[in-house]
């Protein structure tokens, strides 16, 4: 798949627009060398997609340009695959372009050969690398943010387990620091690319629905753009608008959320750019007379920006056609900002009486401030592989011999423990920090010098799962108790089987034998004597079954239990139970947690491994097809238990029902297990699980809620 639309590129084709921006003669002079080397470097080669291996170094170089970048970073762009496919060493580099387009070209160098694995430990490592490689020069980011954009561009030339991995590695690594960084325009277009490789059937089918209504669409924006026009040129103020759809991504996240095709009214965006900061607030004020607002819609950040320097205010708003218009306001350098993040001080330099490379360090200061903080950000598409806050809350702390050690922020001495060694870990008993003695649950900071005590008969302690923060502490904390615990079991369940044993007054070696040893783990899939003493311990089998397993008696207890529920009669009594098994009074019944029915409901068993009858209901998504571990069960109508279910309430967007869904659960005298609050653009969810005695009580409360005028859908099910 080709996802985008580009002419052949060519030198000139970028030269032109760099000069635009690149004013130096002695600059663009530079410019021009650095595209004969990479050309000769590069000469012969050829891409996957069959183009001149040129064209990508060229790609780059105008992706940077495009956010304003200085001469060193286009250099750097036309550059920086020469060290991978030209065979060039640094210092030929560093004689004909200065040390710190060398340093650029190295360091991107460098982070290109790292990957993301799928194992959290190795995506960690790489999240460290990627860190380092800002730390020598925030350049090298913009660099590999836009080398990685034109290879996603291209990314239909490779096969597709690769254009997998590499979307993932981008979502996991790449779209959270474009992100961080502020710089949207690349961060957009990734978002994009990697939901096509990643989920195209979703892909194709939010472009197919949008594509069906795109005429319709794009007449509304048209007719919102001009009212709007005519709206502020009506007050003498200077401005450019812009209107679009939004991009797949971001119909994707809403659809994600849980919203539906049809519920998704806000698709058209309009931004308006103005020359001052106080014609933002008069524009917005002006569209509001005249288009009514949606409640807790209006974000002002002009007044509190983003971490990553973005200020704009944001309204949704009824408007033409009945199509709901998230609106922007902000002023032209705000919009600079918004698209290019720290990219755009190029363009905004302080009349120039600044370097760039002083207001560079300036930005990467703010940058290295910014991955200290502990403030969430939603980065959906970081979910499944690495979390974004590891990015943001990376420090560096030292042993006493002087060596760095990079942990996340809140980290513990424990966690520094388990970084240097799972020994280190498990035999710690103290700990030093700057000369002064503090408990292991001290969060370590920055520049921290940690000497951990140990002792040789130590072990790991349970408490300190309560507060170590890398996932490498915990596993090994975890395995050791893991460890322990299945020894201690393997021991119960040899006593048990002995204890057995001798009461039957049957010899081990005799029953235990290496033939019955085999048709054990056969029937079982255990491993070995070790695992057949743990199922014993752990009470997954009892050492009855085991013994007539070897001695070749065995049944299948499932089986049997079926064939005992199907070919007794059913019997009438009232039970002390809440569910009668046709035929079993007395064996063990559990309700099922994914449906949690309640009396009156229609219900069926289900024979489970050593957990008797689950009972669901009879609609319930989960349970098997294999008719033959289903059973007939029923309520007993002289039970008088309560029972806990979940009720799923939506309610209008514009305040918190909460106050007014307890009430009137408290009216009917309903005991409230648990609320969770989900916040949605267009409605409130509210996840309960209530106590009810039986589904007549259930249904007088749906229906007590289904006649209050906010709400927009009552149902049990999510």
């Amino acid at each position: 798949m080709k996802t985008y639309n580009e002419e052949p590129i060519t030198f000139d084709l970028i030269y032109d627009e760099i000069k635009d921006n690149i004013k130096d003669t002695k600059d663009l002079l530079l410019i021009k060398e650095a595209y004969k080397f990479a050309y000769e470097k590069h000469k012969g080669l050829k891409r996957l997609n069959g183009e001149d291996f040129i064209t990508h170094p060229l790609h780059v170089a105008k992706i940077v340009n495009d956010l304003n970048a200085d001469t060193q970073t286009i250099i750097g762009a036309l550059l920086h695959e020469v060290m991978n496919n030209g065979e060039t060493i640094l210092s030929e580099i560093t004689e004909k372009f200065g040390e710190n387009v060398a340093t650029i070209v190295d360091s991107i160098t460098k982070i290109n050969k790292l990957e993301l694995v799928d194992d959290s430990e190795y995506s960690a490592i790489y999240l460290r690398k990627v860190l380092v490689g800002l730390a020598t020069d925030v350049r090298v980011i913009l660099i590999k943010l836009a080398d990685r954009l034109h290879n996603m561009r291209t990314n239909y030339a490779i096969n597709p387990k690769k254009q997998k991995a590499k979307a993932y590695e981008t979502q996991a690594v790449l779209i959270p620091i474009a992100h961080r960084l502020g710089i949207n325009s690349i961060k957009s277009e990734l978002e994009d690319l990697c939901l096509y490789y990643t989920k195209p059937d979703v892909y194709n089918d939010i472009l197919e629905k949008l594509n069906d209504t795109r005429d319709e669409l794009n007449e509304s924006l048209k007719d919102m753009e001009e009212s709007i026009i005519d709206i502020l040129q009506s007050q003498g103020l200077k401005f450019k608008i812009k209107g679009r759809v939004k991009s797949v991504h971001s119909i994707y996240n809403k659809l994600s959320k849980g919203k539906k095709w049809n519920e998704i009214y806000d698709i058209l965006a309009l931004r308006v750019i103005l020359d001052k900061v106080s014609d933002c607030y008069t524009a917005v004020g002006l569209v509001h007379s005249k288009y009514r607002p949606i409640p807790n819609r209006f974000k002002d950040y002009i007044a509190m920006p983003k971490a990553n320097m973005y200020q704009s205010l944001h309204t949704t708003v009824f408007g033409v056609d009945g199509h709901l218009f998230e609106i922007q306001f902000r002023t032209f350098e705000m919009d600079e900002i918004a698209e290019k993040g720290v990219a755009s001080h190029w363009s905004y330099k302080e009349h120039g009486t600044k370097k760039v490379q002083n207001i560079m360090e300036q930005k990467l200061e703010m940058f290295r401030n910014l991955i200290e903080t502990q403030e969430d950000v939603d980065d959906t598409s970081f979910a499944s592989s690495v979390n974004s806050d590891m990015l943001a809350e990376m420090i560096y702390v030292f042993t006493p011999k002087g060596d760095v050690v990079e942990l996340p922020r809140g980290a513990t001495p424990v966690d520094f423990a388990y970084r240097i060694h799972s020994d280190v870990g498990d035999k710690t008993t103290g700990a030093i920090v700057n000369d002064f003695i503090v408990p292991l649950n001290h969060e370590l900071d920055n520049n921290d010098i940690v000497k951990i005590k140990t002792s040789p008969n130590s072990t790991p302690n349970k408490d300190w799962l309560g507060f170590v923060k890398t996932s490498q502490a915990k596993n090994k904390i975890k395995s050791y108790f893991s460890k322990q615990e299945r020894l201690s079991m393997i021991e119960k369940g040899k006593n048990i089987l002995e204890r057995e044993l001798r009461k039957q007054k049957l010899s081990f070696n005799d029953i235990m034998n290496d033939e019955s040893l085999k048709r054990i783990k056969n029937i079982l899939k255990l491993e070995d004597l070790e695992d057949i003493y743990l199922s014993i311990g752990t009470l997954r089998y009892t050492s009855g079954y085991i013994i007539n397993i070897a001695l070749g008696t065995e049944e299948n207890i499932e089986d049997a239990l079926i064939e005992k529920v199907n070919n007794r009669p059913s019997l009438n009594n009232n039970y002390k139970n809440d569910i009668i098994v046709s035929g079993l009074p007395e064996i063990l019944v559990n309700i099922a947690k994914c449906c949690k029915p309640v009396k009156g409901d229609n219900i069926i068993g289900y024979v489970t491994k050593g957990e008797g009858v689950t009972v669901h209901n009879r609609n319930c998504p989960n349970i098997s097809n294999n008719t033959e571990r289903l059973i007939n069960v029923s309520w007993n109508e002289q039970a008088i238990s309560t029972y806990l279910t979940d009720l799923y309430i939506e309610t209008e967007n514009n305040k918190n029902y909460l106050t007014d869904i307890i009430a009137t659960l408290t009216k009917r005298g309903i005991y409230v297990d648990s609320i969770k609050t989900k916040e949605y653009p267009q409605s409130y969810l509210y996840e309960t699980t209530l106590k009810v005695k039986d589904k007549i009580e259930l249904d007088k409360v749906i229906l007590d809620f289904e006649n209050l005028p906010f709400i927009i859908n009552v149902r049990r099910n999510k």
